[in-house]
């Protein structure tokens, strides 16, 4: 929680631009713009317990077996959309790579392949990749020609070039991104800790597979009574408030 800050006044901008996303996306979600926050849980251990779990009884806590054998992990791309609060096309991974992060992105697109997007996520470096700047470019009706080459020239040419450009106002798909070390202003990130207190963390499972069908189960039960979340915060300047 502890946000390494190298430039105040920038830092405290992003701070302000990703509020003010979460503030407008009510708004913009009338108008037909939908605003998700995104990121990937990775490393999702299946887990299986060494004898049942023994419920509650009076006087008497659950009891979760310590002892597991491990079958395998999975990373989940969550998407959630914060005028609504329902995760938005999940995906399962085996990696994280810049293809399956671009992947995930055109699969929510395609649930409504003719709105307007903007994206909240962290830094890493899948976020603004090569492959990440030519699907948008691709869905944007952008020509190729005009992105340059990859370390060369041209929008593709570093992190920094290409980050701007997903960033542009102008396009009809864009980015916001957190602050560096700041991912805790990402909303999805709320929602992955619930995910692991109610799924994974008192959960057994035999296969990965099972894992998967669990965690898409609850996605779908917790879809059917998703409430966006009471973000307040204006900005770094004011008192951080974001009440569930």
């Amino acid at each position: 929680m502890n946000a390494k800050i190298e430039n105040t006044e920038q830092f405290e901008r992003e701070v302000e631009q990703v509020c003010q996303t979460y503030l407008s996306a009510s708004d913009n979600e009338a108008l037909g713009i939908h605003t998700v926050s995104v990121d990937e849980k990775t490393g999702i251990q299946a887990l299986e317990r060494a004898a049942p779990t023994k419920p509650m009884e009076p006087g008497k806590p659950e009891r979760i077996e310590y002892e597991y054998e491990r079958h395998g992990t999975t990373n989940l791309f969550g998407n959630l959309n914060v005028a609504t609060g329902e995760i938005v096309a999940p995906m399962f991974s085996e990696t994280r790579t810049e293809e399956e992060f671009a992947e995930n992105i055109d699969r929510v697109v395609a649930t409504d392949p003719n709105a307007g997007w903007v994206f909240v996520c962290d830094n890493l470096n899948t976020h603004f990749s090569a492959t990440l700047v030519m699907l948008v470019a691709i869905l944007c009706g952008i020509p190729w020609n005009s992105l340059g080459k990859k370390g060369k020239y041209g929008i593709l040419k570093s992190q920094e070039t290409r980050k701007a450009f997903l960033e542009d106002t102008s396009h009809r798909i864009r980015f916001v991104y957190t602050p560096k070390h700041c991912s805790w202003l990402n909303q999805i990130e709320n929602w992955c800790s619930g995910l692991s207190r109610r799924v994974r963390r008192r959960g057994s499972f035999d296969s990965v597979s099972e894992l998967q069908t669990k965690i898409g189960n609850y996605i779908i039960g917790y879809n059917q009574t998703a409430t966006p979340m009471k973000w307040k915060c204006k900005g770094w300047k004011n008192k951080l408030s974001m009440n569930v």
